[in-house]
């Protein structure tokens, strides 16, 4: 009776292969993974670029005939373009008891106004200095006291040259004869001028042309 159990037994547990199931193919790649490379258009149409700026419109410098200069006072500025004229008025010879001590040529100038104004004054110490204005060899004032104010006469200009001197009479009380003239034409304008330091006899020579 054992025997015949154990033989049912035996007949059950009949071994039998289980067939090997494939694997799937693994579908990760074995190669190493590296960033994706950034689309540069993407990239840049993303990005906010600043506007340009407008055109500033600058004022220009203006011109001028001085050196640019910074003062702290204007007044300063001021006269220091008065002291860089002067200087450049003044003749050769002038200074503290000096004189020009021999008659001298001061050039000509062109115009064409139909008059002129012919004006002077004392430069120094109002101290009693005369002068003796020729026009074209004619005295046209004999004894002008130079005062601190300019004076002076118009004079209506001949066609061609017209021939000015200034002649010092003195030195007045404080040498030497130290006077400024200026000659300003039919449009206020001035033609010429300059500051001079005459020992007594002494004449200077100025031409005016009218075209």
């Amino acid at each position: 009776m054992s025997f015949g159990l154990n033989a049912q037994i035996d007949s059950k547990n009949k071994s039998f292969a289980i067939p090997a199931v494939k694997a799937p193919k693994d579908s990760l790649d074995s190669k190493p993974l590296l960033p994706a490379k950034p689309d540069l258009k993407d990239k840049l149409s993303s990005l906010d670029f600043p506007k340009p700026l407008p055109e500033l419109n600058l004022p220009k410098k203006e011109f001028s005939m001085f050196p640019s200069e910074e003062f702290a006072n204007p007044g300063e500025l001021y006269t220091k373009k008065l002291e860089k004229i002067e200087k450049a008025l003044l003749p050769e010879g002038h200074g503290e008891n000096s004189g020009l001590k021999e008659d001298a040529y001061w050039g000509d100038y062109r115009t064409t106004s139909k008059y002129i104004n012919i004006q002077y004054r004392d430069h120094g110490m109002i101290d009693g200095d005369l002068l003796r204005v020729i026009v074209n060899g004619d005295v046209i004032r004999s004894r002008e006291y130079l005062s601190r104010g300019f004076n002076g006469f118009k004079l209506n200009l001949e066609e061609g040259f017209n021939k000015i001197e200034f002649y010092a009479i003195n030195e007045g009380s404080a040498l030497p004869n130290t006077a400024q003239y200026r000659i300003v034409d039919d449009k206020s304008s001035v033609i010429t001028g300059k500051v001079w330091a005459l020992a007594a006899g002494v004449k200077v020579t100025i031409i005016i042309i009218k075209e």
